[in-house]
Order: structure tokens, then sequence, then C-alpha cells
């Protein structure tokens, strides 16, 4: 075969033992639905379950849906839901043929064969990776945002509704797992879709609640690993190492982290036979990994973009790339709670992880959505060491990173946001810098941090630096 003959089940024959799927796709059923057919989620969830499903012989598959993206699902379709993931090591990566998918569904064009997924007794799990923004949730209220038009054609919506109508059904179990990166993700996803229910009007709505209650489970997790966006290059090297085309391969690191609250209402994969960890309490393992990898992973973006790097090896490669991980930790790790991983080995591990130059980390991927991820990385942690009267340095700079990528110019850094407009407003008022800081931070709901006068100097202070692309730590 060459590299311009298509990925599919056919092609599989003619492929290498160790390139083939770790199970037979035509043997799976369709038991877990998956939100989100990103990168992400074919290179963690669906290599997790291919793995257990492999390892204990019960036959788990996944159908995934994509809430907007139409062309990853034909795509996925022409492969017979076959892709790539390979793991990127600095001495190089071959890639391996994952078959876990079952099908690939797009959420609004395929909304009748979505909503037979939900209501079916044969589905006993639904997991979820939508990112923080497809919560829609108030940052005044931290639950759902009302204002919110159209809400049936978001994830949320859909999610709602279809659980709904399997408690009307008959209230066949499920567990509905968020695997995005939020403190108390299981909380925050069961607030929301009963805010929805809530929101239907329909009379038997208190009936509906009850039963969720009794029957849904919405587990907390925390999920680890990074996958780069994946480039054309990327698309051509897999073709010339596997011999087959695929059109859409992903890639990540070598490590990977599933962990899991032990609450489920219903049967689940047997995850654990691959090293996923399931645990009373999550909050340990969550808080960690959100204030010291997302967070480090958050300030290198922001700090590296300044700086005029491209990508997270680049920044590790600076001067003060590692000491800033270093000092993010250790300037974080006592609002940690006790019963998590230690935070000097952490940081230690993140540095190595960071480091790996086979990685094609792009900053502005993990720098877009600021306003959201900041939130929840920096902001809690921030509030609790000002509290106490403990020093924030290396918080107050990754604010100030983060401020940089806000100012409106004619520098285009590829950086979305939500709220880039609101943001971007705040620069053009000819306010004084930390008069600036404050508006930003009001506009992310920190209104407690903007009347911070200290602490919005401090900011300030750093921003003329950063817009001279010097990082000063």
């Amino acid at each position: 075969m060459s590299g311009t003959t298509p990925l599919n089940r056919r092609a599989l024959r003619e492929l290498a033992p160790e390139l083939r799927p770790q199970v037979d796709p035509a043997g799976l059923r369709t038991r877990v639905v998956h939100f989100g057919i990103g990168a992400f989620h074919r290179a963690h969830q669906a290599v997790y379950t291919e793995n257990a499903a492999a390892r204990s012989g019960e036959p788990w598959g996944i159908a995934a849906v994509a809430p907007r993206s139409t062309a990853t699902v034909d795509a996925l379709r022409a492969q017979d839901c076959l892709y790539s993931v390979t793991e990127r090591r600095p001495e190089g990566g071959v890639p391996r043929i994952v078959g876990s998918l079952t099908g690939a569904y797009a959420m609004q064009r395929d909304a009748a064969a979505v909503d037979a997924l939900l209501t079916d007794p044969q589905t006993t799990v639904v997991t979820l990776t939508i990112t923080e923004k497809g919560y829609h949730r108030s940052s005044r209220t931290g639950g759902l945002d009302t204002a919110v038009p159209d809400l049936d054609t978001t994830v949320i919506g859909r999610l709602a509704a279809g659980l709904a109508a399997r408690m009307r059904s008959g209230a066949a179990p499920v567990s509905v797992v968020s695997c995005d990166n939020m403190a108390d993700n299981g909380a925050v996803l069961e607030r929301v879709v009963h805010d929805v229910v809530r929101a239907s009007g329909q009379p038997d709505i208190e009936r509906v609640l009850e039963l969720m209650d009794q029957y849904v489970a919405f587990p907390a997790t925390v999920v680890d690993r990074i996958v780069p966006a994946t480039t054309a290059a990327d698309v051509a090297a897999t073709a010339t190492a596997l011999g087959v085309h695929d059109a859409l391969p992903v890639s990540g690191e070598p490590y990977r982290q599933w962990v899991l609250e032990d609450r489920f209402a219903a049967p689940r994969p047997p995850w654990e036979l691959d090293g996923a960890l399931f645990v009373p309490d999550v909050a340990p393992y969550q808080l960690t990994k959100l204030r010291l990898l997302n967070g480090s992973h958050s300030a290198l973006a922001c700090l590296g973009i300044a700086a005029g790097c491209t990508t997270i090896a680049d920044t590790m490669a600076a001067d003060w790339g590692e000491r800033l991980v270093k000092a993010l930790c250790a300037e974080v790790a006592p609002t940690l709670p006790a019963g998590g991983p230690d935070p000097d080995r952490y940081a230690d591990d993140l540095v190595a992880r960071f480091g790996n130059t086979a990685m094609r980390h792009f900053l502005r991927q993990i720098a877009s959505d600021g306003s959201l991820k900041i939130t929840e990385r920096w902001l809690p942690a921030l509030r609790s060491l000002r509290e106490r009267g403990a020093a924030t340095p290396v918080l107050e700079l990754a604010l100030a990173g983060w401020a940089h990528t806000t100012r409106p110019g004619p520098k285009d850094h590829g950086i979305t946001d939500p709220a880039q407009d609101a943001l971007a407003a705040c620069w053009r008022t000819g306010a004084a810098p930390a008069d600036t800081v404050r508006a930003l931070l009001t506009t992310v709901g920190a209104s407690d941090l903007a009347d911070d006068t200290a602490l919005t100097t401090a900011v300030a202070r750093h921003l003329p630096a950063l817009h001279a692309g010097h990082v000063d730590l």
C-alpha cells in the first residue's frame, strides 16, 4: 500500500499487527456516547476505552457526537470511524490505529439518531469534552446562563432534553461524565443540566428531576494528556509511517492520566485496566492539575506570546521557562488540599513534559478562551493566597501576560476568546494601566480582585516590559 490508500477497515488487513487496533471494531457495541470528537477525546478517552475493551473482552464502543463540525463527522465516516494516534517522543513516534468509535454523528444534522442514543438503555455512559465555554455558566451565579440563545442547539440543551426523555421512558440508569478542565466538573455539569430541565417549562419537571437524582450520576474526573493541534505536516508524516492516508490523525505526549470519582449509576468500561484511577474524592488531583499543570500552561502561553515564542517547548528553551513553572508551582502549592500528588515532584514532571521537543503545542491554542480558563486556573488560588497575606508575584506576572494578550492592535496572535470584544474595549478608554487591569478583571467576573489596588498596580507594572517582549521573572 501507499500513503495515498485511504484508511478504512479493509485497509487494516494490510497493516502490520502492531499498527492495528487493539480490538476488532466490528465486534464492538455502542454503549458510550461522547460529545466533542476533537483531538483530545480521540487521544485520551477513546484510547482508554479501546484498551479496556481489549483487556476485558467486553465490547465497549463509543458513538461520537460533534456539536458543530460536520466535516469531522464525514471524514470519520469515510474511514469507518478509524483514525491514528501517535505518541510523540524526541526520538520519534509510531502511529497506531484506534478502533473504539462505533459511529460518528453531527448533533444537529443527526438529531434524531443522537436523541435515540441518549434514551437507549444500552447506553450506560455519556462523556463530554466540550471545553469550559460549552457549559454556558453564568459568572455571577455559577449556574446556567439563562441568556444563552437557542439553548436547545447546545450540547447542554440536547443532553438535558435527552436525559429528561430517558427518565420519562423508564429511567434506565446512566452516568454522565464531564472530562473538561473545571473544578468540581461533575457538580457543575449536574447543575447546568438540572437548570436546563427546570427552564423547559414542562409540567412534570419535578418528577423528572427526582428521577434524575435517583438514576443519573455525575462523577467528577481529572483528565490529563497534552494533545497538540494536528498540522498538515502531521498528516503527511502519518501517511508515510502507516502506508495509508489518515485524514484525522492525532498525537499526544506519552504521559496520560485519568482520575475518576468512584460514583457511577450504571455499568462502565473497566478503564482501570488501562491505568485509570478510581477514587472517593478527585478534588486533590483536580486542583493539583488545574492550578499546577493548567495554570503553568496558561502562564507559559501568555508570557511566551509576549516574548515571541510559538510553542510550549520554545518557552521551556527560554531562560525563564523552567523557572516560571517551578516558581508558579511553589507559589500555588499552599492552596492545594492534602491527599494529592507531591507538588515538588509534580513540578519536576511538568518541566520534563513541557520540554518534550517532539510536542508542537502552539501557544495560541493554549491561550485561547483565556477569560474562562484563568477563572479556574489562577483566580481561586490568587484569592486564597491574598486572603492569607501571602505574596503572589508569579501569579501577578501571569495575569499581566494574560492582560497583554487581550490588548487590541496590529499583531494577530491567533487567539480567540468569547469575551474578546469586551476585553478589547477595556484598553480603548485611555485609562491608566492599573485601571485597565481593573476593568479586565471586572469583565471576567473578578470584581473582588479588581478592587485590590495593590494587585492591579503590581500587574500593571509588568505591562511595559511584556509589551517590549521581555519576561522579567
